[in-house]
């Protein structure tokens, strides 16, 4: 690592630490994940958002959204390896909306989910997380698709459960892609309800770093800036936890 990009992740680093949370440019964002490995497949990866099943789940309390799920595994300071597909589980602890139930989603495309782009992502994950929590062996992965979709007639729900935690050790949201989208806020409060921090993911690799257990995160509905035409807010999502 050079030393810009070396002093860029120190810093965020000590905002992680410090803060709980830190956002990060996308411009910045590119940079370091390409100083892991080789977004070569970019435009496969963003492309594949289009190809996202709708959320059978979030369906049956009428709402909306596409994703696909992927699960993974790490040592300390080895390969991001992918595992065998499995239900995604939050307990109702984390969420109440749909918590205490083994949720099956459809899995991330599998030439995704192995290539160039991903790993990219899931390695700066196991070497940034890592570097915050030296003392874990191991990590649990879980990697989610998310698309919302806005209507004139209705509002997309990035967080339909509210400001939330996740039940993980670490978060990052990264922005795959906006279209004809306004709002989809960002917030960060305390445990107690205390804002800290609000930002927007308006440019492709903008994101945000979490400290799960430290800090609640939430994302305000999306509405279409011209009703006439589609809108979508895509984003990916990684969880990382200590095993």
């Amino acid at each position: 690592m050079n030393a810009p990009l070396e002093a860029t992740e120190l810093t965020l680093h000590d905002q992680v630490h410090d803060e709980g949370f830190a956002f990060v440019h996308g411009d910045t964002m590119r940079d370091l994940v390409s100083h892991v490995a080789s977004l070569a497949d970019w435009e496969a990866f963003a492309a594949s958002w289009n190809a996202l099943e709708p959320d059978t789940y979030l369906a049956a309390t009428g709402r909306f959204r596409r994703r696909r799920h992927a699960t993974y595994s790490a040592e300390r300071f080895g390969r991001v390896e992918q595992r065998p597909h499995q239900a995604h589980f939050q307990a109702r602890t984390y969420n109440s909306l749909q918590g205490d139930i083994q949720r099956w989603f459809e899995p991330v495309l599998p030439e995704i989910a192995v290539g160039a782009t991903m790993q990219a992502i899931l390695g700066f994950c196991r070497d940034f997380f890592g570097g915050l929590s030296p003392e874990v062996p191991h990590w649990h992965i879980e990697v989610h698709q998310f698309r919302i979709e806005a209507t004139a007639g209705a509002a997309g729900e990035p967080t339909p459960e509210g400001s939330h935690r996740d039940g993980v050790d670490y978060v990052l949201v990264l922005l795959v892609d906006r279209e004809n989208i306004a709002s989809g806020t960002t917030t960060i409060h305390a445990p107690d309800g205390t804002a800290l921090g609000e930002f927007t993911l308006a440019r492709p690799f903008d994101s945000a770093l979490i400290h799960d257990p430290r800090v609640f995160h939430g994302v305000t509905p999306v509405t279409p800036l011209d009703p006439a035409k589609a809108s979508h807010r895509d984003v990916l999502v990684v969880t990382f936890r200590g095993g």
